[in-house]
């Protein structure tokens, strides 16, 4: 019961989260970004791999633009931020 309030939590925080105007996304994004992997691998020990495997990739498909800048950062790269956060 607990696994499914934190999951129900973490959808309508992501929700909210994406209602606000980009400039105030950022921070409250990145607190989510962080929680996903401990909740996906919640679900992945409590549930089956499958759901997890799900769970990851429905967090994969939400979060694809955040990873794709932190994963050119960490290769070296120098992405380009959107406007709207500069």
């Amino acid at each position: 019961m607990t696994l499914a309030l934190a999951a129900i939590a973490w959808v309508f925080a992501a929700t909210a989260v994406a209602m606000l105007p980009m400039r105030h996304q950022y921070l409250p994004g990145v607190a989510l970004l962080i929680a996903a992997p401990l909740l996906i691998l919640w679900i992945s020990i409590a549930l089956t791999w499958w759901a997890g495997l799900l769970a990851l990739a429905a967090f994969l498909s939400m979060f694809r633009n955040p990873l794709r800048y932190f994963w050119a950062k960490a290769r070296g790269q120098n992405p380009q931020l959107p406007p709207e956060l500069r």
